[in-house]
């Protein structure tokens, strides 16, 4: 347990530090310490408790309780200030809501409530654990050189460095009790810690777009908080002894009591993790630093909706409220992939394939049987590590040729060859086989082929999926496309930048290698200790991706082996001559540059255009989540 302790403890009290760390040299030491530490307990943590299955801690749920009411509502204070000062009603009101019904819950119930086991660990959390502590440490450090690069071209933003490394470990500290907490009550303040961490985060710059789209983060998310304030109430409710209070008491329990206290938490789920209708404050969330972008979308925010979704994936299995928090994320996956066509911005690109996948993983726990729950957990694993590799990259070549759209990026591999390969990495990483988010949705199909209504679930996957490859396939040809640019523009980085971005790119690789290990002693106990029953990959799926993994292995090597012998030769055009710079004679004889570009398409996949028609949809299908669990119950 005190390892548990000191990991939710350690960042907190790191965070209180950065508030003090007035000289640069000071920040950058504890930044670098911090996430060592943090890094290494969060190992040390798979070593001591990896091959365990639950352990219940049994701590006095009093005086913490009662402090961390006390936090909530000098939180709920905060936010009423803010949204005074910026005008801001709506999140008045809905921070008002809340704090009625977290006094109400206090005033009646909490005084005879006492749970127990406020603590736990599994295999699930272990894997948890290992993304916020390692993915979260290595974007903190990241993070050190990027703003001050970021500030140095953007001296109109007031330097708050101070704040934003205070506001970045008290996520991870957040992240750490939400992931550790039986107690529901825990696991809701520190899911509202992250809500205002991820608002003071994305409104870092203080301009109008950033303040107007935190906010607009802020109050989707306090509706989430808000039900899950409800699902408190109703629990201290229908049991007034509060054991129930206890998750994994609640998921004992059964579906009759405990359908739609997770039918209300899914939907705090839903919105922390974007999916539709919400996923506009996680398309806002860009406006954030680079760092905010990779950490909400790779390690804490959006995986704490999909945790809590796929923790109560055994309590929507075989309901129709289920289905329909599933029909909810395979909506999402189909539209924002369909959508992330459109784009050229690539950290647009990268926000709508998060929100694509973290529909994918919400439908596998609605429908929540067996295989589907061993294909989440894979899918939240390879996305983290991907997603988290591509947003840093992309937030260093932005900070080298001043752009991020897709077609600037053109000949990166000539320009930055070691950002291109490791950007190819991870854009491998998230469609190609044998890379992990292929196989994960490749399991995702066998389970929802052999679950209710999953041919709807496969059809959707498969047109998902299509548009998935043509959006991630031009953008890694614009990587590699010989170009005109010859001018390397990748030196000059410091070491603190570089170490995790080849860290990132060595863990998707290591979790391909290491897939079967993974899955063997993490994830498939982890699905046995919940169904009495497991699921894995076949042996001849596994064998097809080791021979996929030896092919690939034979490209660099061939590199390294013809390089001497090897021919540079001149762009190719049909026949027609080019120059070296990239020019042709056209038919009247006249020089003209040879330019590409891609297909966007607007005019068939543009938000305006299917937006709109997804929140409609996923709309409709959360209102009829709640229906259909009133019914049930």
């Amino acid at each position: 347990m005190e390892t548990l302790l000191f990991l939710i403890l350690f960042p907190a009290v790191i965070a209180v530090g950065m508030l003090l760390a007035n000289q640069k040299k000071v920040r950058f030491a504890m930044v670098t310490a911090a996430a060592v530490v943090i890094a290494a307990a969060s190992v040390l943590l798979l070593a001591v408790y990896g091959m365990q299955d639950l352990i219940l801690f049994a701590i006095p749920s009093e005086p913490v309780s009662r402090i961390l009411v006390i936090i909530e509502l000098g939180l709920a204070a905060y936010i009423a200030y803010l949204g005074l000062r910026f005008r801001n009603y709506l999140a008045i009101a809905l921070i008002a809501v809340q704090t009625a019904l977290i006094v109400a819950f206090e005033f009646l119930y909490a005084g005879d409530l006492h749970p127990v086991n406020n603590l736990f660990i599994d295999q699930f959390s272990v894997i948890m654990a290992l993304i916020i502590g390692i993915i979260g440490s290595l974007i903190a450090v990241y993070a050190l050189r990027y703003m001050e690069t970021y500030h140095t071209e953007h001296p109109e933003v007031r330097n708050r460095q101070r704040f934003f490394f205070f506001v970045i470990f008290l996520f991870i500290a957040a992240m750490f009790g939400l992931v550790f907490s039986n107690n529901l009550q825990w696991i809701f303040f520190f899911w509202e810690v992250t809500t205002i961490s991820s608002f003071l985060l994305i409104g870092y710059s203080e301009t109008d777009e950033a303040t107007r789209n935190a906010f607009r983060a802020l109050t989707m998310n306090l509706l989430g908080g808000i039900a899950f304030a409800a699902a408190l109430i109703y629990l201290a409710a229908v049991d007034p002894a509060g054991r129930i209070l206890e998750l994994d008491q609640l998921l004992a329990s059964g579906e009759a009591i405990a359908l739609i206290p997770a039918v209300l938490i899914g939907f705090a789920g839903i919105t922390k993790a974007a999916l539709m209708p919400f996923s506009t404050w996680l398309l806002g969330a860009m406006v954030a630093p680079t760092p905010v972008s990779a950490l909400l979308h790779s390690s804490t925010m959006v995986k704490a909706g999909v945790y809590i979704l796929v923790r109560f994936a055994p309590v929507y299995a075989g309901t129709l409220a289920g289905v329909s928090i599933a029909m909810v994320g395979a909506v999402t996956f189909l539209v924002a992939s369909a959508i992330a066509i459109s784009q050229s911005d690539a950290k647009s690109v990268l926000a709508y394939s998060t929100v694509a996948n973290l529909g994918l993983i919400a439908a596998c726990a609605g429908v929540g049987t067996p295989m589907l729950v061993w294909a989440a957990i894979l899918l939240i694993i390879f996305h983290a590590i991907s997603k988290s590799l591509l947003f840093l990259s992309v937030g260093t070549v932005e900070q080298r040729i001043h752009s991020r759209d897709i077609e600037d990026m053109e000949g990166l591999i000539v320009r930055m060859p070691k950002m291109a390969v490791m950007m190819f990495i991870g854009i491998a990483g998230m469609f190609l086989a044998p890379f992990g988010m292929l196989i994960s949705k490749w399991a995702a199909i066998e389970g929802f082929v052999q679950a209710p209504y999953g041919l709807a679930f496969v059809a959707i996957l498969a047109y998902g999926g299509a548009v998935t490859v043509f959006f991630w396939a031009k953008w890694m040809g614009k990587l590699v496309t010989v170009a005109r640019y010859r001018t390397v523009v990748e030196d000059g980085f410091r070491q603190e930048r570089w170490v995790p971005l080849y860290t990132l790119t060595t863990l998707v690789a290591a979790t391909v290698l290491l897939f079967p290990l993974i899955s063997s002693t993490l994830i498939e106990p982890y699905v046995f200790s919940i169904y009495g029953t497991t699921a894995r990959l076949s042996q001849a799926n596994i064998a097809i991706m080791a021979l996929m993994l030896f092919l690939l292995l034979i490209l660099p090597i061939s590199f390294l082996l013809f390089r001497k012998s090897a021919k540079h030769l001149p762009p190719y055009m049909s026949g027609r001559t080019t120059t070296p710079d990239m020019q042709f004679l056209g038919s009247m004889g006249v020089a003209r540059e040879m330019t590409t570009r891609n297909y966007y398409l607007t005019a068939y996949f543009g938000e305006k255009r299917l937006l709109p028609v997804g929140t409609a949809l996923c709309t409709g299908l959360v209102l009829a989540s709640w229906l259909l669990a009133g019914v049930a119950a």
